[in-house]
């Protein structure tokens, strides 16, 4: 085994156990706030006390939808680790940053791609709420 195919070994199992260390701690994230909802919603209370519930479990689900959209992206890393294409960008196919990798292990994105696709998103919803606008004035 060369130098490089040692340093790649080793760095795939250090990315490997990041993203399965990060995978683990929001399946359990998971399972405590599923596990929690049931029980606040048997408890009988009054409108105060229901409206604030509804809030917190509102948040909750919240909660759990992104969770659970993390956990899908990182499956995807896995993936994409055990393919070789771990750390390129699926847009432009330039590598992601190593600083990006790190903060968001399951970045498939560069930076410019992402703002690009960011940018997108916010011109396509003020298109949207300009034509609400139009529509009922």
């Amino acid at each position: 085994m060369t130098r490089k195919e040692g340093r790649d070994r080793e760095r795939y199992g250090v990315l490997l156990a990041m993203l399965e260390d990060r995978r683990r701690e929001l399946s359990a994230k998971l399972r405590s706030i599923r596990e929690t909802l049931p029980e606040e919603v048997r408890e009988v209370k009054d409108a105060e006390e229901q409206s604030m519930a509804d809030i917190v479990q509102e948040v909750d689900f919240a909660l759990m939808q992104m969770k659970s959209e993390t956990l899908a992206k990182i499956d995807d890393a896995i993936v994409r680790l055990k393919q070789g294409r771990y750390g390129l960008c699926l847009e432009c196919g330039h590598d992601i940053a190593a600083a990006r990798l790190k903060a968001v292990p399951f970045a498939d994105l560069c930076r410019d791609c992402q703002q690009h696709q960011e940018d997108q998103v916010a011109r396509e919803r003020q298109e949207k709420a300009r034509e609400f606008s139009l529509s009922i004035g």
